[in-house]
């Protein structure tokens, strides 16, 4: 869908994704003065299902099949039974980890599948979730040079990112950082992060790929013209294959731009059943 849009920024992107981690490293090392804040698988459309923290029944709505390698992922969005959503996320076939393109159009590190939320949903936040595969992962080296997933929750639609370029004026607007209440807690802005289609990242220098351990799963923020535009879980393909089971809190803002409801964890798993791995955004909260 952005292929026309990226393939223009070809030549400036691979160097901006390297200062963007570049400078992911300098606010590790500068953490302290840079900080400006101190399961559900296999899931068919409207099918019932039993929460794993409680015995509530759930009603998940899921998108259409997007196939990707070998296999198909869609998303998903599950409510409780008075109707409020409790969770959103993707799943995705064990067959969907092999299959997938290694070479990718020179200049460019990733491919996209789109995940659009299902139609009968809930309204959330959210509009659609890019899952974006990296064969070769990214800079820096040692930290993000691996195969790995992308998980884009997007709240703008496919429409309105394709109007993130990164030229021109609309540099000045990728780089419009968020005001303080709106900044996730203990997380900074990574200087000349943005990239075509999607705006601004920022990152929490306390999580561990920064301090020695191997990049398994962390969670990223971005923005654009001061605003929030995704949430982002990142994990490594090597982690997915041992077959997890893990959840994680997520370091949240003081307030929200747009009221609707927000995650307050998210979760990595994969069932044997079925043979399908979810990446979820849940503890769904309201916020206003």
């Amino acid at each position: 869908m952005f292929d026309e849009l990226t393939k223009t920024s070809a030549k400036t992107y691979v160097s901006r994704r390297r200062s963007f981690f570049a400078a992911a490293m300098i606010c590790l090392l500068t953490a302290q003065g840079l900080a400006q804040h101190a399961g559900h698988n296999s899931i068919a459309k409207s099918e019932t299902v039993k929460a794993s923290t409680a015995s509530t029944p759930l009603r998940a709505f899921a998108g259409e099949p997007v196939t990707m390698g070998n296999g198909n992922a869609r998303s998903w969005v599950a409510v409780d039974k008075e109707g409020k959503p409790t969770s959103v996320g993707a799943t995705f076939t064990e067959a969907a980890l092999s299959g997938l393109p290694q070479r990718l159009t020179p200049g460019l590190i990733w491919t996209e599948f789109i995940l659009p939320l299902p139609p009968d949903a809930p309204r959330l936040p959210f509009d659609h979730i890019g899952l974006n595969w990296n064969p070769r992962g990214h800079d820096p080296e040692g930290v993000y040079n691996v195969p790995h997933f992308d998980f884009h929750f997007y709240m703008i639609s496919p429409s309105e990112r394709e109007k993130i370029t990164t030229r021109g004026d609309d540099l000045a607007r990728c780089r419009k950082p968020l005001a303080e209440e709106f900044t996730p807690a203990g997380y900074v802005y990574a200087p000349a992060s943005e990239e075509p289609g999607m705006g601004s990242h920022w990152v929490e220098p306390g999580s561990h790929e920064f301090h020695g351990a191997a990049f398994t799963h962390t969670f990223i923020y971005g923005s654009y013209d001061g605003r929030m535009i995704f949430l982002e879980p990142m994990i490594a393909k090597s982690f997915l294959e041992t077959r997890p089971n893990v959840t994680a809190e997520i370091k949240l803002p003081a307030k929200y731009q747009k009221s609707g409801y927000y995650p307050t964890r998210y979760t990595v798993s994969y069932n044997a059943q079925t043979k399908e791995y979810t990446v979820a955004l849940e503890g769904l909260t309201l916020r206003q």
